[in-house]
């Protein structure tokens, strides 16, 4: 297939960063234009990001020779694609216009940010748990006035690390939950050079996550009433969020309560049966095995088992019975691959798939 011309909006800060070396050698997609703020803009990619390139793979041959367009000048970014990925760093307000000027300029807009997670008909989907919910773009285009435009969002990146098992237990009805997430310095858009403080250390708050985890699933389990998405009542779930000094990765600490009462063994069953379309349809993104359980006391770790299967695959372990709750467990997802940038390519592959981004 002739590959879809792709934009990163926002190319420049930690996540777009990881969308330019995952898109380098994608087999259906091509990078055609960067886009950041306007001080970046007229330079290459590699002045841009001179001195702020945070990943620990080096930046691809591809995009260094680029030269970063402003991103607010949509008409020029949009000329040279046939979609977006939209991680730009500004103020929630900004973002949501920003996203919706890129959407009624027939640019279907793929979004890591949180700005439109609860606008009533954008999607916010993990492909494997909720796609039905794209069924919704027709509404939203209807709204904007669109043909082929659109905004699709990928939720919090910490919620990968629990809302996937608590989805293929979903026929054990939970219907409580308490997680404490421990998560990993790049999901600040930082590294340890960057954010010093953070060696040896916990901070026990990040700004409004305790919020998103405990809401944001629900949505994710919800349904489409017309021209909205109306969140799930249950499980209802209780959140504290703590940062802690790992480089990737996002731990979750999790408690469960169920109304029809599973033994282990069918709990670790339903994991390792749950697949999802993107497995179905063999998507280049797509984890082979989406869920791994392991059996081990001491997993999963983020030494060992955070880049399981790309990155893109959770992984689950020390499952118990609890002497309050019914089980607890541990899982782990990598935040910038499974929970951001890694994530935002596997949902435009399905859309792909789909038949919802198509070339020009």
């Amino acid at each position: 297939m002739e590959k879809l011309k792709v934009g990163i909006l926002g190319a420049t800060g930690m996540v777009g960063q990881r969308f330019a070396t995952l898109l380098a050698n994608h087999p259906w997609f091509e990078i055609t234009t960067l886009a950041a703020s306007p001080r970046s803009a007229g330079q290459t990619y590699e002045q841009a990001v001179e001195g702020r390139w945070k990943l620990d793979v080096p930046m691809p041959d591809a995009v260094k020779k680029m030269v970063v367009k402003d991103v607010s000048q949509v008409e020029d970014v949009a000329k040279d694609v046939d979609f977006v990925f939209s991680a730009v760093d500004m103020k929630k307000d900004e973002i949501r216009a920003i996203e919706e000027a890129y959407a009624k300029a027939e640019v279907p807009v793929v979004s890591n940010n949180s700005a439109h997670r609860w606008t009533p008909d954008v999607p916010m989907v993990i492909p494997e748990i909720n796609p039905e919910h794209y069924q919704i773009i027709a509404e939203q285009k209807k709204r904007l006035g669109t043909t082929r435009g659109f905004i699709v969002v990928k939720p919090n990146c910490s919620i990968q690390s629990y809302t996937p098992a608590l989805s293929a237990w979903k026929e054990f009805e939970p219907y409580e939950v308490i997680v404490s997430t421990y998560q990993a310095i790049s999901g600040a858009g930082k590294n340890f050079e960057s954010w010093p403080e953070m060696v040896g250390n916990i901070i026990p708050y990040i700004g409004g996550e305790e919020e998103k985890s405990e809401k944001e699933p629900l949505k994710v389990w919800g349904h489409i009433e017309g021209d909205h998405i109306v969140a799930a009542e249950e499980p209802k779930i209780s959140a504290q969020c703590i940062r802690v000094p790992i480089l990737n990765g996002h731990t979750a600490t999790v408690f469960v309560k169920f109304r029809k009462k599973p033994s282990k063994e069918q709990l670790i069953e339903a994991l390792r049966n749950f697949r999802g379309e993107p497995q179905e349809l063999d998507l280049p993104m797509a984890p082979k095995q989406f869920i791994q359980y392991c059996e081990e006391d001491n997993r999963p770790q983020v030494q060992l088992d955070v880049n399981y299967d790309k990155g893109m695959g959770i992984s689950i372990g020390r499952l118990r019975e609890d002497s309050i709750y019914d089980w607890k467990f541990v899982g782990l997802s990598h935040n910038t691959l499974r929970g951001a940038a890694g994530g935002g390519v596997e949902a435009a592959e399905y859309l792909v798939a789909k038949g919802y981004i198509t070339k020009k």
